[in-house]
C-alpha cells in the first residue's frame, strides 16, 4: 500500500493544519473533516488510501466513524490511524469492529505521523495496532 491520498479528521482547526501540512511536503494529497460524520462521508466519496482521526470528535467520534465505515461497502477497505490522548486504550472488540491499523497517541509530532504512515505501508505492520 503506496499512501497517496488521506483524509484528516479532527475538530481543533490548528492541529489539522499542522497535519495537512506534514502529508502535503510528503506528497499526500490530504482531504479534511471536522467531524466522524463528514470524516464518513467524504471517505466514501474521495476513497482516500488512509484516513487519519481523532478519536474525541463531536456529531460521530473516530471510534463510531471508524465502525460505521466498516460498514460501508464504500469505506470498509479503507485503514485508519487513530489519533488518542495518552492513556486511552481501544479493546480487542472495538478493533474488531473497524479498520483500525495504528493507534498514535497524542502529543505527537509531524515526523511522527509522517514516520507512523510509513510503517503502516509495510505488510508486516497492517494487521497489527501499536502505539
Amino acid at each position: 500500500m503506496t499512501v497517496k491520498t488521506v483524509v484528516v479528521a479532527d475538530d481543533e482547526p490548528h492541529l489539522v493544519h499542522i497535519l495537512a501540512y506534514a502529508l502535503k511536503k510528503a506528497d499526500i494529497e490530504v482531504h479534511v473533516a471536522a467531524n466522524g460524520a463528514e470524516c464518513a462521508k467524504l471517505a466514501a466519496e474521495v476513497q482516500p488510501d488512509l484516513i487519519v482521526s481523532d478519536y474525541q470528535m463531536p456529531v460521530l467520534d473516530g471510534l463510531q466513524a471508524c465502525i460505521k465505515m466498516k460498514q460501508g461497502p464504500r469505506t470498509a477497505h479503507i485503514p485508519v490511524l487513530m489519533l488518542t490522548a495518552r492513556g486511552h486504550r481501544l479493546t480487542e472488540q472495538e478493533l474488531s469492529q473497524t479498520n483500525i491499523r495504528g493507534v498514535l497517541p497524542k502529543p505527537f509530532s509531524a515526523r511522527q505521523l509522517v514516520e507512523k504512515i510509513a510503517s503502516l505501508e509495510e505488510p508486516t505492520d497492517l494487521h497489527r495496532v501499536a502505539a
